[in-house]
């Protein structure tokens, strides 16, 4: 491949193509696209499986947001069928609601307790931290023991290889407690999912003229291309060769059952704290509203080995991750994005929100690299 760009984007998900869009858009970039898989989307891709069930490859993605801005950028490139997510855990043979609620308390205490009792009764079960530095402080402070153990503790052991007690406190700490009786597992003001899929939106974003995509193509085999500036969403410690060492990420199997029926189970997410080896299952058609007479279900399997899904957030990987940050700080022209290239647990929104001011930063670079060009040239 010879040709010349001014932007060399690494990834096709959400933090490599939104970057790609603004870039070809707003600043008049051309911009190649390379992905070393055979599709556009990354981690969000989905498609139609043998059945003809739409799927998302790579498990469960659900869209909601707190900021207009993502959602509005989003919206030019698909409509939006609105749904709100719900998951139960299967505790001692029942059904519960996650995040845990009212009900779920109700239920597991045999109580009848009210909206207003719930804190009162919290604070009698609760282990008060005064430092919370893991996720077992996050729970046990907030909920005691008993629910820390019943749905946090077994799931968190197989998500992540690790005991809640040895884990950075976000991670837990991005599942609420409720002292009410919602259900939803999100209360972001937005919450939908692309009417035609991840996978439509991702092509519509990555459609501009300025814009050429090469998948199942790795950036260090593109040949003699030219390029301004290299924007990256994978692994960080790959880019620079292990250089501090290789930072630690968990891994998942998915594997996929079709059954012939239009119904699988009563909740879109079943989490398994407690039993099985895989963390939860998840039905397909509750997520994406479609009709059909068969139906396909997803169980999840962490895996310490395999492609890096998630960053572990520990504070020995954060201290190198430190070290991978200030490297990539000093390398010009280089620009790392999401959740490999910049090591943290991010979710959708927040990808698409590191993407767009990233892709601001190189634009205003570029226009003033632009401007001092032609002063210089005008001199």
């Amino acid at each position: 491949m010879t040709a010349s760009y001014d932007v060399l984007v690494v990834g096709a998900g959400f933090a490599g193509s939104v970057v790609a869009e603004r870039l070809a858009s707003t600043a008049g970039a051309r911009v190649l696209v390379v992905d070393r898989r055979s599709h556009v989307g990354g981690n969000a891709y989905d498609h139609l499986d043998d059945a003809g069930v739409l799927v998302h490859r790579y498990g469960p993605h659900i869209f909601h947001t707190n900021s207009h801005e993502v959602a509005r950028y989003l919206s030019r490139f698909t409509a939006w069928r609105p749904y709100e997510h719900r998951v139960r855990a299967s505790i001692d043979g029942r059904l519960l609601p996650v995040p845990i609620n009212l009900d779920t308390i109700n239920a597991v205490y045999g109580l009848s307790l009210s909206e207003d009792d719930v804190k009162e009764f919290l604070a009698t079960v609760a282990e008060p931290r005064s430092h919370i530095r893991t996720s077992e402080d996050v729970v046990v402070n907030a909920v005691g023991r008993r629910l820390y153990e019943l749905f946090f503790r077994g799931y968190t052991r197989k998500q992540w290889g690790l005991d809640p007690s040895e884990l950075d406190a976000s991670v837990t700490a991005r599942v609420p407690t409720r002292t009410d009786h919602d259900d939803r597992y999100f209360t972001d003001q937005f919450q939908a999912m692309p009417r035609d899929g991840y996978t439509a939106m991702f092509q519509r974003m990555l459609s501009h003229p300025n814009i050429t995509v090469a998948l199942e193509t790795d950036h260090r085999d593109v040949g003699r291309i030219g390029y301004d500036e290299l924007v990256y969403s994978g692994p960080v410690d790959a880019f620079f060769d292990m250089r501090y060492g290789e930072l630690p990420y968990r891994s998942l199997e998915f594997r996929f059952e079709t059954h012939d029926r239009e119904v699988f189970q009563p909740y879109p997410v079943i989490n398994y704290p407690n039993e099985h080896d895989y963390t939860r299952v998840t039905e397909f058609k509750y997520l994406t509203g479609q009709r059909h007479d068969r139906t396909t279900v997803v169980y999840e399997y962490p895996r310490a080995e395999g492609p890096p899904y998630y960053p572990i957030p520990r504070p020995d990987n954060a201290a190198r991750y430190a070290k991978y940050r200030a490297l990539a700080e000093r390398t010009p022209g280089v620009h790392m994005v999401g959740r490999l290239g910049t090591y943290k647990y991010y979710n959708m929104d927040q990808v698409v929100a590191q993407a767009l001011a990233v892709a601001r930063r190189i634009a205003k670079g570029r226009a003033a690299f632009d401007e001092r060009r032609e002063l210089t040239t005008s001199a």
